[in-house]
C-alpha cells in the first residue's frame, strides 16, 4: 500500500494526492479508480480472478487499476493497466462508459471510489501476469451478465456496481 492515489470529491474532482492506506482503511476516502473490461469479436468478455488484499480470489472485470497522478487521463491508466496485467501493448480503442461510485468496507479495510468504466476490443493473446490474477477466461456476455446477477457473492464488488454501465455495451 506504498502508492499514491488520487482523492476526489463525488463528481471525481481531483482533491489532493494521498497514500493508497488512507483511501482504502477505515471509511477510506473517495478516490479515483479505473475499471477495464476488453470483449472479442465472438461477444465475450475477459473476466480475471484477482490476487486483491481485501478482495481476494474473485472474478473481476478484465482488470483494475488507480489514476498515479492527475495529468493521467483514465484512457492512459487504462492502457497502463493492461500491459502490467496482461502484457497487452497493442493500441486499444478504448471506450470509456461514464463512472459510478461505490464505497465496500471489509473488516478495516474498505474500497471508495469514483471509478471510471472503458471498455474496449482485443483478439489477441492473453497472458495473465500471476502477481495480479489466479486466472482468466473469456465468457459469452450474456452468460456474464446472468452469472453476476445471480451469483454476486463470486464477484468484485466494482464489477458489481459496474453493471449498469456494462448494460449498455
Amino acid at each position: 500500500m506504498d502508492q499514491i492515489i488520487l482523492a476526489c470529491d463525488d463528481n471525481g474532482k481531483f482533491l489532493e494526492y494521498i497514500p493508497k492506506e488512507a483511501g482504502h482503511t477505515g471509511e477510506g476516502r473517495r478516490h479515483l479508480g479505473i475499471a477495464v473490461l476488453l470483449y472479442n469479436s465472438k461477444g465475450e468478455v475477459l473476466l480475471q480472478k484477482r490476487k486483491h488484499q481485501i478482495f481476494d480470489n474473485l472474478w473481476d472485470l478484465t482488470g483494475a487499476t488507480h489514476p498515479l497522478h492527475q495529468d493521467e487521463t483514465p484512457e492512459q491508466a487504462t492502457l497502463r493497466c493492461l500491459k502490467i496485467e496482461y502484457g497487452i501493448e497493442n493500441h486499444i480503442t478504448l471506450k470509456n462508459l461514464g463512472f459510478f461510485n461505490y464505497f465496500e468496507k471489509y473488516g478495516e479495510f474498505c474500497e471508495n471510489e469514483h471509478c471510471f468504466l472503458l471498455t474496449g476490443e482485443y483478439n489477441g493473446p492473453v497472458k495473465l501476469n500471476p502477481e495480479t490474477g489466479y486466472e482468466y477466461k473469456w465468457m459469452d456476455k450474456q452468460e456474464f451478465l446472468q452469472d453476476i446477477a445471480q451469483n454476486s457473492q463470486k464477484y468484485t464488488p466494482w464489477a458489481i456496481e459496474a453493471l449498469t454501465l456494462l448494460k449498455t455495451l
